[in-house]
């Protein structure tokens, strides 16, 4: 597994608690990542994808609702990581703003902080996207083009999974970062 950048704040041992923001692309396989790293840091995984469907049962996706969910998930990370358990975050991350909230989180609370950006080839992307069933994601492959034309570069170290391949292949790398 490469980074992009060194990884100071990637953690590398299963002691913890860690807050683990896996962040990317919509259909890039966030869930994928997300769910693995939970598991094995035996976390709380929570995804903007399903805290926006629990506080906007129809959500419209405005930039108010957007703000309402990521604070929501930061006080329910904040919360869990007092109790010194890990928190895995699975959302796009888009903005800089909600990364560096999510740095700010871990800080507050003393915990380290590792940044995973899960990429993926287009093509994989799409056929993924389209092959979707009875997930809280409610975006399509349109809704992907436009968070990759939004999404700001990210700041400060993070470490790179790509999930082009295999699952094992995805998996492993995880596995590599923990």
């Amino acid at each position: 597994m490469s980074g992009e950048h060194a990884t100071g704040d990637t953690a590398t041992t299963r002691r913890g608690p860690y807050l683990v923001v896996v962040c990317g692309l919509p259909g890039a396989g966030k869930t994928t990542v997300s769910e693995h790293a939970a598991d094995a840091l035996d976390g709380r995984l929570l995804r903007t994808d399903v805290v926006r469907k629990e506080l906007f049962p129809d959500p419209d996706y405005t930039p108010e609702e957007r703000a309402a969910v990521y604070e929501e998930l930061f006080d329910r990370a904040t919360e869990t990581l007092r109790q010194r358990r890990s928190v895995v975050l699975d959302g796009t991350f888009t903005y800089r703003e909600h990364r560096g909230d999510a740095r700010r989180t871990a800080q507050a609370v003393g915990v380290p902080l590792s940044l995973v950006k899960v990429a993926c080839d287009e093509d994989v992307v799409r056929e993924r996207i389209r092959a979707r069933t009875g997930d809280a994601s409610d975006a399509d492959f349109e809704i992907h083009k436009q968070y990759r034309e939004e999404f700001e570069p990210i700041a400060g170290p993070f470490a790179r999974v790509d999930n082009s391949g295999r699952l094992d292949e995805t998996l492993e790398q995880v596995d590599a970062l923990l």
